[in-house]
C-alpha cells in the first residue's frame, strides 16, 4: 500500500501563489510517475502536472506556463508550484502515483481562488 498525503491548499486571491506538497509513504518502490489532478464542482477530473521517475513532466493545456511540478526523491515529495492563479483555477487538488499495475490518489486538498 501506499499512502499520499497532499497539504498546502488554501485560500489565494487571484494573481497569487499557493504551493501543494505530496509525500509519499509505504510501498513506494516502483512508482513509475507521480502526478496532480484537479476536479472542480460538476466538473471531470483532470490532468494538471505529472513527473516520471525520470524527471519528465507533461502538462494540462490550461496550466502551462504558471504551474511547475517538481519532486524530491530524498524525501519521496512531489510539489506543485501555482503561480498567476485564477478563478477557473478553484479545485480539488489530489495526488497521484502510478505503478506498472496499479495507481494511487492521495485525499486531495481544497484550492480556492477569489476574484
Amino acid at each position: 500500500q501506499v499512502q499520499l498525503v497532499e497539504s498546502g491548499g488554501g485560500l489565494v486571491q487571484a494573481g497569487g501563489s499557493l504551493r501543494l506538497s505530496c509525500a509519499a509513504s509505504g510501498s513506494i518502490f516502483g512508482i513509475n510517475a507521480m502526478g496532480w489532478y484537479r476536479q472542480a464542482p460538476g466538473e471531470q477530473r483532470e490532468l494538471v502536472a505529472s513527473i516520471t521517475s525520470g524527471g519528465g513532466t507533461n502538462y494540462g493545456d490550461s496550466v502551462k506556463g504558471r504551474f511547475t511540478i517538481s519532486r524530491d526523491n530524498a524525501r519521496n515529495t512531489v510539489y506543485l508550484q501555482m503561480n498567476s492563479l485564477k478563478p477557473e483555477d478553484t479545485a480539488v487538488y489530489y495526488c497521484k502515483a502510478d505503478f506498472d499495475y496499479s495507481d494511487f490518489w492521495g485525499q486531495g486538498t481544497l484550492v480556492t481562488v477569489s476574484s
